[in-house]
């Protein structure tokens, strides 16, 4: 049936049925609530794997283990956040300033889940003294820190527990990160906890969970809800707890370091460090903004994950970067994409187009050779393909452009989907917010009305009346899905349609002077032979 749709109808079918799932998929296993009752279990689930160490495992032990509610120690205050540290010396919240980063309903973002295991969060193999230790408050040398725009400051933590002082010396940068040290005044066994990923349901249109980036570039990633048993890595680079556009990032430490991920009751990831005697690393946290990570530590960009079509994805995210440069707004700056993306997919889509209308110039001819040797299949597939040959037509010519397309699609959608830089950027007029669903559904139903007229002009060689009508409805279909998808993905598709509408249009005045020439040519030779 393939060979009968045109590359863009392939193309279509290719990215309705991936659409299908996606929506499905979100529909069927929707992320749970902060509130919810799934999640309330977490709280638990997550202290029961917290007294795991990685060289024993013994969550049976340690399953009533009860979350101990805590006071603010220590606040400090940068220009984009607003960071908490609480008495037992974890980092218990993480408020973004920015109102781009603010949800729907108007509220800060707060990147530290309500529930789990916080960042820099210490359990001791030592059960007694882990007990010990949840009940013990740290002290700290500073309550309140303020960092001016290029600043930097240093609070000492420290918990005396019988027979050890543990200290944590914490120095934060007011770009997000910090640097830290774990001492302990005698050798324990202990684990690090990195913290859960954001909780901010809305934002959850694709992969959240962990991630470990080690050795030769090799990344890791853990789904909520899909993982399972013990996993054990050394020659960690970072390990990362995220969400579309945010993560609670470790790294820096050690390449003999273990790192452990394992599933709470939910399924979800849980991770954590095996800790030393002075145990030396930097963290972050904060929105996954490429430049901002870059010039923390380059290492930290591969936090940036774009699914399967990452070795595509990643060099397109740069270039819309660099035409963003340009152009100094993010909307020209993926129309820019676009047209870069179109005059290098040229020649496979103009390769497509003409393969079908030789398909359409011949169909006639087709036709006639199928109806005189209907009862012969062999006979009648060899002289169709002797006709194609002659013809020059290729009837799966558009199959290789599609193939080809498929990861710049997919690469692209990733791009423009996880890029938070496109957090509260506009366009123009109504578009506001590029990362978000376009208010009043215009780019969405342009989107759907190029589409429909690209359907238009598109050469079909349907013989089913049902499929024909099934490829009349997928505007309606795409609108539809377009309609809650973020007004940078649309536009992009909305242009794209642009540009095919256009190429389409000038491969069909191509072909319809050619036939108007054979034509003339036709009458010219009929009237030659009656003189």
């Amino acid at each position: 049936m393939l060979e009968k749709f045109t590359p863009n109808q392939r193309l279509l079918v290719a990215v309705a049925l991936s659409f299908a799932f996606f929506i499905g998929y979100t529909t069927l296993f929707p992320p749970q609530s902060p509130n919810s009752e799934s999640n309330a279990t977490k709280g638990s689930a997550v202290q029961a794997a917290a007294a795991v160490t990685p060289a024993e495992s013994n969550t049976s032990a340690v399953s009533n283990i009860k979350t101990v509610t805590t006071d603010t120690l220590t606040t400090v205050s940068a220009k984009e956040f607003t960071l908490k540290i609480d008495t037992l010396g974890r980092i218990s919240s993480v408020v973004l300033s920015d109102e781009k980063h603010n949800g729907s309903d108007g509220k800060l973002s707060e990147l530290i889940a309500s529930s789990g295991a916080k960042p820099l969060q210490i359990r001791f193999a030592d059960e007694a003294l882990n007990e010990v230790a949840a009940k013990t408050p740290y002290t700290a040398n500073m309550t309140n820190i303020a960092l001016g725009e290029n600043g930097k400051s240093t609070v000492v933590l420290s918990q005396n527990l019988p027979e050890l002082t543990v200290t944590k010396t914490l120095t934060f940068y007011a770009d997000g990160h910090y640097d830290a040290k774990v001492s302990l005044s005698n050798e324990k066994r202990y684990s690090l906890y990195l913290g859960q990923h954001p909780e901010i349901i809305e934002q959850m249109m694709t992969v959240v969970g962990g991630m470990i980036y080690s050795g030769d570039n090799l990344t890791t990633i853990f789904e909520d809800g899909d993982v399972e048993g013990r996993s054990l890595f050394t020659d960690v680079h970072l390990v990362s707890a995220f969400d579309q556009y945010y993560a609670t990032i470790f790294y820096g430490f050690d390449k003999t370091t273990q790192v452990a991920v394992e599933r709470d009751t939910n399924s979800n990831p849980v991770m954590y460090l095996e800790g030393a005697n002075n145990f030396t690393f930097n963290g972050y946290i904060g929105p996954k903004e490429y430049k901002t990570l870059e010039s923390i530590d380059p290492v930290l960009v591969n936090a940036i994950e774009f699914g399967w079509f990452t070795f595509v994805a990643a060099p397109i995210f740069k270039i819309l970067m660099w035409l963003h440069s340009l152009l100094g707004n993010w909307g020209w700056a993926i129309i820019g994409l676009t047209v870069l993306i179109r005059i290098f997919l040229y020649p496979l889509t103009h390769k497509g187009m003409v393969s079908m209308q030789k398909i359409k110039d011949i169909a006639p001819r087709i036709k006639e050779v199928q109806e005189k040797y209907k009862g012969d299949p062999a006979r009648m597939n060899a002289a169709v393909m002797e006709m194609y040959k002659k013809h020059g037509a290729n009837p799966l010519g558009g199959c290789l452009p599609l193939l080809l397309q498929i990861p710049v699609f997919f690469a692209i959608y990733r791009v423009l989907l996880n890029a938070v830089e496109l957090q509260g950027a506009p366009w123009i007029m109504w578009v506001h917010d590029l990362s978000r669903m376009d208010p009043y559904y215009i780019l969405p139903i342009l989107m759907g009305a190029t589409m429909y007229y690209q359907q238009k002009i598109t050469p079909s060689n349907f013989t089913d009346p049902l499929q024909e009508k099934i490829f009349k409805f997928l505007p309606v279909i795409f609108t539809f899905f377009f309609f809650t998808f973020p007004a940078g993905l649309v536009l992009y598709w909305f242009v794209n349609n642009l540009f095919s509408i256009a190429q389409q249009y000038l491969v069909n005045k191509q072909f319809e002077a050619a036939r108007a020439t054979r034509h003339e040519a036709h009458l010219a030779e009929k009237h030659h032979e009656k003189d």
